[in-house]
């Protein structure tokens, strides 16, 4: 099969290569999934990269995490009847050589979740981390109907699965971004404020904005940059979700008073040790979601697999608004 691969840690212009693999066959509890559509993390450049010390989990790796396709082939275990499903994958590649960037992926039956027929396979593509991290942001101390809710940075991949899930679920959202073409995106997801954070101040504008009372909640890609800002937006009892940084020495100092004394909750969110409980209530939601046709994210790029090397500069670069996709069949 095709399929985009590295056999050492390094620049994408170094070590991706795309060429022939062997085909892979679904074990006991597996399925064999067509993929249409590979998605491209953050995290995928980190493990190609070695981020942070990083090391290669094993001697070969197809990347990407996140995917949709079809079944084409069912393991021992599982229904015959998901012959033919469309899917969307997540943690393909989580403690596997091989991922979405490819032709055909073989992924435990559980992570290849039914597609609505509304939905398509772009769509279901940026699903995986991205819309599940965004869930789990919002969504882990409770509902937020009727809640008032910042989002920082929410032209970014989660920032703007952030805003579609919270205007489904009945919040009031305010998104801060850093230039005009990330302001249509947060605008067009649904954001009911979007604050140029380089033109305005952020804290006095969301204080306005909510007649003094501030934010329940905030959902943070820089918590170490922003932090005086957020502690400025909360309203009292109000949590923080964290979910990025790209600073692997990155350290938090807060006021310890001024937070006690605000009630506030901080808590930090990372893809893999999300509990099951809660990627099967974000699966939940995001098929609602998906089924009342409120959630169409922006896609700043789509190459074809071949062309992963500049899909993988182009995230690396920050200049592309919105998630980055591969076509792994044209």
């Amino acid at each position: 099969m095709r399929a985009a691969y590295y056999d050492r840690q390094g620049s994408a212009d170094d070590v991706l290569i795309v060429g022939n693999v062997p085909d892979c066959e679904p074990g006991p509890g597996e399925v064999k999934v067509r993929i249409a559509i590979s998605g491209l993390n953050p995290t995928d450049i980190k493990a190609r990269s070695g981020f942070a010390g990083m090391a290669m989990p094993f001697p070969r790796v197809i990347p990407h995490q996140d995917g949709a396709g079809t079944i084409e082939k069912v393991g021992p275990g599982v229904s015959p009847d998901r012959i033919g499903e469309r899917v969307w994958l997540y943690k393909a590649q989580y403690g596997r050589a091989f991922g979405t960037a490819a032709e055909y992926a073989v992924i435990p039956a559980d992570l290849a979740v039914p597609l609505p027929d509304n939905a398509s396979f772009p769509v279901g593509a940026t699903l995986g981390i991205a819309g599940m991290t965004a869930h789990r942001c919002l969504f882990a101390d409770g509902d937020i109907r009727g809640q008032r809710i910042l989002v920082q940075g929410g032209a970014g991949a989660v920032g703007t699965a952030a805003i579609l899930l919270a205007k489904w679920a009945g919040a009031w959202v305010a998104a801060t971004v850093g230039r005009p073409e990330q302001a249509k995106v947060a605008s067009a997801a649904g954001a009911d404020l979007v604050i140029n954070r380089h033109d305005e101040d952020v804290a006095a504008t969301i204080r306005q904005a909510t007649k003094g009372s501030g934010v329940d909640r905030i959902i943070e890609v820089d918590l170490v940059t922003n932090f005086a800002v957020d502690i400025a937006c909360l309203a009292p009892n109000g949590a923080v979700a964290a979910y990025a940084t790209e600073d692997a020495d990155a350290k938090l100092v807060m006021p310890f008073r001024a937070t006690m004394m605000g009630g506030y909750a901080f808590r930090f969110i990372f893809f893999t040790v999300i509990p099951d409980a809660a990627f099967r209530l974000a699966i939940k939601d995001l098929t609602a979601c998906l089924g009342a046709g409120a959630y169409e994210p922006h896609i700043g790029l789509e190459l074809p697999l071949e062309k992963i090397a500049q899909a993988h500069a182009a995230q690396e670069s920050g200049q592309v608004v919105g998630k980055i996709l591969l076509r792994t069949a044209d």
